[in-house]
């Protein structure tokens, strides 16, 4: 698909953007990066993230750092995987979509609506099983037998990255069949734990980074990682999108949004 001919002005900005970004890379005479407050941001539009719901906490940590040295507003959407990728596909106005997992930024990618060039994995996560924190602790070798006849907090495996995971893992431990009809399908992975934090369902499968940071619930066991595929984070600009999100993911990935991303939780993506 042609690409939309650039004016005069966008050659400018770019010229400028790459100047700074070539400073950033050379460093300071300690050896220590420059900082992005190097870039230039006077005439540079907000940038619009679309964002899975799961890294609310950190991207708006994130974004806070990102503006202090850049200048550069960003302005977050979030909601479920599913639901960011179906406006964008239906036109909605983003530069920068993060997914939860790799399936809704291959959608994204085979509708020609990203630039593949910029997508990079920039987290990971775990799955845990979680309950709620006022009830006795569940042991972790007997929490499906605990579970009787109540609900089963997880994404909807239909649509939802979180769902997808814990099908997988519950699918190679043999008992998909079995718990599949007590499943609360919530619609993102942070319903799935308030789910729990209320005590409308007595276990849930959830990323460790949502139980850290609600103290209603506690973690009973962490699942293998060897039960599911990989859970990443893969982030990508869209296609026309505003200047400054090159510069915004360039920063997810530094030294310093990883540590940002370390402290909330998050584990490497690649």
């Amino acid at each position: 698909m042609p690409r939309r001919r650039p004016h005069f002005g966008s050659y400018l900005a770019l010229a400028v953007l790459i100047s700074a970004w070539g400073f950033a890379a050379l460093g300071r005479a300690d050896g220590s990066p420059t900082p992005l407050a190097s870039v230039p941001s006077s005439s540079t539009s907000p940038v619009m993230v679309f964002a899975a719901i799961s890294m609310s906490e950190a991207l708006q940590n994130i974004a806070t750092q990102f503006t202090r040295q850049t200048g550069i507003e960003v302005k977050y959407v979030f909601a479920s995987s599913a639901q960011l990728a179906r406006q964008i596909e239906a036109g909605a106005r983003a530069d920068v979509f993060i997914s939860a997992d790799q399936q809704w930024m291959d959608e994204l990618r085979r509708a020609r609506h990203i630039d593949p060039w910029s997508e990079r994995r920039i987290a990971g996560n775990r799955l845990v099983v979680i309950q709620p924190a006022n009830l006795p602790k569940v042991e972790a070798r007997n929490w499906m037998r605990t579970l009787g006849r109540g609900r089963l907090a997880t994404g909807d495996p239909d649509f939802v990255p979180l769902g997808r995971y814990a099908r997988e893992a519950l699918t190679s431990l043999g008992v998909w069949t079995t718990l599949r009809p007590h499943l609360a399908r919530a619609e993102n992975a942070r319903s799935a734990t308030l789910l729990v934090a209320r005590g409308e369902a007595p276990l849930g499968i959830v990323y460790a980074t949502d139980a850290l940071i609600e103290p209603r619930v506690k973690v009973i066991t962490t699942l293998e990682s060897s039960l599911h595929l990989p859970i990443v984070y893969p982030a990508a600009r869209l296609k026309d999108a505003e200047e400054g999100s090159m510069a915004y993911l360039d920063f997810l990935s530094s030294t310093e949004g990883q540590k940002i991303f370390a402290r909330h939780g998050f584990e490497r993506g690649d």
